[in-house]
Order: C-alpha cells, then sequence, then structure tokens
C-alpha cells in the first residue's frame, strides 16, 4: 500500500484537531504585537510560533490515535471476531496476540484506504495547497468518514442515541445531518453487536464437534479424560481442510459497506 494511504488514514485526526485549534480562535495578542512589556516580535518569529502552536496541537492529538482506532474505523469487529476464532479452536494462545491485532491491524487498512483515500484527495490536499481552511478541510474529512460510519450503523443504534440525545431523528437516508456525539457511540454499539452475532456463528460448528467428542468419551466411559484434548486436533483439522482463515477474512471484509 502507498504511504499516502497510510498517511490518508490518520488525516481526519490531523484535521479534526487543527479545525478544533482553529475554532478555539487566535491566541490572545499583546499590547503593541508584541510580548509582555512592549517587546516587538518580526512576521517570521510569529509564523514559526504558529507553526509550533499547530505541530504541538498535532501531536497532541496523535495521542489519541488509539482510541480514534477502535472508535471510527473497522478495527472493533475485526479484533474480536478473530478473538472469537482463537476461542472457538480452544488455542487460546494460539495465534499470539501480537499476530491477532497485527492482522486486525492491517485488514483495517484494508478496509478503511477507499474512505482514507477519498480524505486524502477531497480534505487533505486542497488544505495543503491552500485551497480549503482548516475548518472547511475539518469538514469535509468529517462529512467523508461519517459516510462510512452512518453505512455501517443499525439505525436502531442512531435512533438510540438521538433520543437519549433529545435530538430529532431525520428521516430515512438523511442519518448524516446528525452530530457526531450520535453517531460515533451509535456506529461503536454497532460494532459490538454485529461482532459478536459472527462470532456466536464461527461458535456453532466447532459446538457441534465439542458435543460430538463429549458424547464419544462418555459412551466409552472416559469420564477422566478431557473432551478438549480430542477435540481440538479434530477442530484444527477442520479449519484448515476448509480455509478457515482465507473465509473468515473475506467475511469480515466483505461485511463493511465502504462506498
Amino acid at each position: 500500500m502507498k504511504l499516502r494511504h497510510w498517511l490518508s488514514i490518520l488525516a481526519p485526526l490531523c484535521l479534526a484537531g487543527l479545525a478544533g485549534a482553529q475554532a478555539l480562535g487566535p491566541l490572545p495578542a499583546f499590547e503593541g504585537g508584541g510580548l509582555p512589556g512592549g517587546i516587538p516580535i518580526a512576521p517570521e518569529e510569529s509564523s514559526r510560533a504558529a507553526t509550533a502552536v499547530e505541530i504541538a496541537v498535532l501531536l497532541t492529538i496523535l495521542t489519541l490515535l488509539p482510541a480514534v482506532l477502535v472508535t471510527i474505523t473497522s478495527f472493533t469487529r475485526i479484533v474480536i471476531v478473530l478473538s472469537f476464532v482463537r476461542r472457538a479452536l480452544s488455542v487460546n494462545e494460539l495465534p499470539p496476540n501480537p499476530v491477532i491485532l497485527g492482522l486486525a491491524l492491517f485488514l483495517t487498512t484494508f478496509v478503511m484506504a477507499p474512505v482514507g483515500t477519498r480524505i486524502y484527495e477531497q480534505a487533505y490536499q486542497p488544505y495543503q495547497n491552500g485551497q480549503l481552511t482548516l475548518e472547511q478541510a475539518g469538514g469535509k474529512a468529517w462529512d467523508q468518514l461519517s459516510v462510512f460510519l452512518v453505512a455501517n450503523t443499525r439505525t436502531s443504534e442512531l435512533e438510540l442515541f438521538a433520543d437519549m440525545a433529545k435530538l430529532e431523528m431525520p428521516e430515512k437516508g438523511n442519518e448524516l445531518e446528525l452530530p457526531a456525539r450520535v453517531i460515533v457511540p451509535a456506529f461503536v454499539l454497532s460494532e459490538l453487536k454485529t461482532a459478536f452475532q459472527m462470532g456466536f456463528l464461527l461458535f456453532l460448528p466447532f459446538l457441534v464437534i465439542d458435543l460430538i467428542v463429549s458424547s464419544i468419551l462418555l459412551s466409552m466411559g472416559m469420564f477422566m479424560l478431557p473432551p478438549v484434548m480430542i477435540s481440538t486436533p479434530f477442530k484444527i483439522l477442520v479449519f484448515v481442510l476448509v480455509d478457515g482463515w482465507h473465509l473468515v477474512c473475506e467475511s469480515l471484509v466483505t461485511s463493511f459497506v465502504t462506498t
């Protein structure tokens, strides 16, 4: 994947933070346009100070990246389903956590690439070229991101948070009019529900194997032999024969609406 695609995924963060900094208004000006005591500041120094403030805001926003990654991308659904797969196979340490998180991260990058590309082209590049202000670029970035969030959120969750926020639910097709404080938590709740539904469906075939193995062991009088010791190899064999990781990753990626 091109480097600009990686950078474009961070664009909503950067633009939103810079727009928020701009919304706070300019820094207070001292008498005479300089420092306290009437010490003047050259225009070049003032420009460098403004740039330093933007860098400080950007670095502060980047510290919130993990929370943003979990809340406004496909990461939550992907990592939960992958964890369900590992649990259903009864191999609690294989694949290791770093592998699960790494796979979830790259699948998230793959899913969010179209959204990030549109944000990069319609918001970040015009801002870099001076065609948009910070506030305008942040608004365009949120417009593109909210399309993805609303498309992958159940209407019932949007209605729930709109009702709690005492807002009138817009007509079907106009959900983008809702504010971020309604869309984001509704999206997270919807992702949790979808992830657990997919995890339940993944558990069913492996549960059948466990029941069959347990019944056979009981009928043979092997009460002291843990069924997991016998069923785990069979579950891994079935998972490998059906190319389980291929099916799981394909199902996860295609379960999202990105257009």
